[in-house]
């Protein structure tokens, strides 16, 4: 009983020096280390990181590493930036994916080929397709979301155009009704926001108006924004009214939509002659014709083979 009673005094004393002592003692040091900044590297080092993050510091390294001609380079960076990255490492990424990519999936398609009973030559023809794949399939992909900006301002341009014809028309000037319409169509359509963002930024550079307006014409090489940028360089060059020449060019383009959807009404009809003669025809004709042939296998048949 003493001895228990012993072992319990010692556990108690022991567990209320422990949490002063960490109390006192521990706390304030690490406050000292936060505050001076000392041990922090080390605990950042040991902090895991996603695995994304690795994935893209390998990416990037091997980006480095690529080969690459000045040639090559000047058209990967224009089409990046059509497609909207605008990064410092978006160059870098493109080459690192596409190294990666041309060295795992042959890899894949080694270990998936490897197990078939086929050709040789057929697998050997699978491994190449599979490394040809993924050295080119970044640029695709560039060229899909470069198409797919293109269409979204191209559709956004018109109510743009109509906006920037109400800011002008009540009375700012050209490049506040720029910011305005960057503003507002920030969430509803956020390319060609972000674009003119771009033209307002250039402008506050120090860049002139046309200078900043042609480069947004190369950075988007959208035809019908082309257009627009002609239309405000040579208001603006020649002195003619900026609200009166964005609404002749409104009217042009209402016209010219309208023109592009008679044009595509009107090949409908022909667009429709194989989805017709292919499924519907078939259809047709297996619920007209089916029931007809059916009753003479069953009844005219057997007749003639009695006669």
């Amino acid at each position: 009983m003493a001895l228990f009673f012993s072992i319990l005094i010692f556990v108690v004393v022991a567990v209320t020096i422990n949490y002063f002592l960490t109390r006192r003692w521990v706390v304030k040091q690490e406050v000292i280390e936060r505050v001076a900044g000392v041990g922090m590297t080390g605990m950042q080092e040991e902090t895991p990181r996603h695995p994304s993050l690795v994935l893209r510091d390998v990416v990037e390294k091997l980006g480095k590493i690529a080969p690459q001609s000045p040639k090559d380079v000047t058209i990967m960076q224009r089409r990046l930036i059509r497609a909207g990255f605008r990064t410092e490492k978006a160059l870098t990424m493109l080459y690192g994916s596409k190294l990666l990519l041309s060295i795992v999936l042959p890899v894949l398609m080694t270990l998936v080929v490897m197990r078939a009973d086929s050709d040789p030559a057929n697998k050997f023809l699978a491994v190449a397709a599979s490394a040809g794949l993924g050295f080119f399939g970044p640029n695709e992909y560039i060229n899909l979301r470069v198409r797919r900006r293109q269409k979204q301002i191209r559709r956004a341009l018109p109510n743009a155009l109509d906006l920037m014809v109400v800011c002008v028309e009540s009375g700012l000037g050209l490049d506040q009704a720029i910011l305005q319409v960057a503003k507002d169509l920030e969430s509803a359509h956020p390319e060609i926001s972000e674009e003119y963002a771009l033209v307002n930024l250039e402008l506050k550079a120090g860049k002139r108006r046309s200078e900043a307006l042609r480069n947004m014409a190369e950075r988007t090489a959208v035809d019908d924004l082309k257009k627009l940028v002609a239309v405000l360089i040579q208001a603006d060059r020649f002195g003619t009214g900026v609200a009166q020449s964005l609404r002749g060019h409104a009217d042009y383009m209402r016209v010219q939509a309208r023109q592009i959807a008679e044009e595509k009404a009107a090949k409908l009809g022909v667009k429709l002659v194989f989805p017709i003669f292919f499924c519907i025809l078939p259809s047709l004709f297996v619920v007209t014709v089916g029931p007809v042939a059916v009753k003479i296998v069953r009844e005219l048949l057997p007749m003639m083979n009695n006669i």
